[in-house]
């Protein structure tokens, strides 16, 4: 009797073949709804996450862009010419300003920003080269040789400049001026569909004139008078001692 039912309670132990085959089944069908997921969840992430990274890049990129052009100084090609080296078209624009970077010497730096050609495609480039004084009559973009290539923004973006002076009217060049420009405005577009990112930005030069020149757009007539106590003389002075 005991062993009967020994064999009984053992028999009942575990799980059948059909159960298993069940469990199996189940199991394959929630492995394949999580893959079909999966494959079509995984791609919209991967894009989500290059869209970030891309906007991250443009925008790091306009920063430096913006930071190069507020920092443009007012300094002559040579001796002879009291106009500062800048030229700016729509597309490109070359200017002298500190020079920037750890391996950097003490000094100024010509910098352009443009495109280029790169394997058939275009680019925008910052490139540099040290500043020296140029013969005269003698074009910035035929004598400066840049070097040292950096890529800041890759089709379909493109980049353009415009430049403003006192009067705030925005030009798409700035050649041959007695000053350097009060603003620049950046522009990126979308060359496939036309569309104006909203990096794009209006970024102010720090310096436009010479210095000591008195041109400087934010002087009002008040900063020129000299403040009460300096405008007693000898004769405005108090009188010592008594009367």
């Amino acid at each position: 009797m005991m062993s009967r039912r020994a064999d009984e309670g053992r028999g009942e132990d575990g799980f059948t073949l059909i159960e298993a085959l069940v469990a199996l089944a189940l199991t394959g069908l929630v492995l394949s709804a999580l893959a079909t997921l999966t494959a079509q969840w995984l791609p919209n992430w991967n894009r989500g996450i290059d869209r970030i990274q891309h906007s991250e890049f443009v925008g790091i990129a306009m920063q430096r862009i913006a930071a190069d052009l507020a920092a443009a100084e007012y300094v002559p090609a040579n001796r002879e010419r009291n106009k500062p080296l800048f030229d700016g078209s729509a597309l490109s624009v070359t200017f002298v300003r500190t020079a920037l970077g750890p391996n950097a010497a003490v000094g100024l730096d010509v910098v352009r920003i443009g495109e280029t050609a790169d394997q058939g495609r275009l680019v925008t480039v910052r490139s540099r080269a040290p500043f020296g004084p140029l013969p005269s009559g003698v074009s910035p973009s035929e004598h400066i040789n840049v070097s040292d290539p950096v890529v800041l923004l890759r089709p379909p973006l493109r980049l353009s400049f415009s430049y403003a002076g006192p009067d705030r009217i925005f030009r798409d060049s700035w050649h041959d001026q007695d000053r350097l420009p009060s603003a620049i405005m950046l522009t990126v577009r979308d060359a496939v569909s036309e569309r104006v990112l909203s990096v794009s930005s209006v970024t102010p030069v720090h310096v436009d004139a010479p210095a000591g020149s008195g041109k400087s757009d934010d002087a009002s007539p008040d900063d020129a008078k000299p403040s009460s106590k300096d405008d007693r003389g000898a004769a405005g002075a108090p009188k010592q001692g008594g009367s």
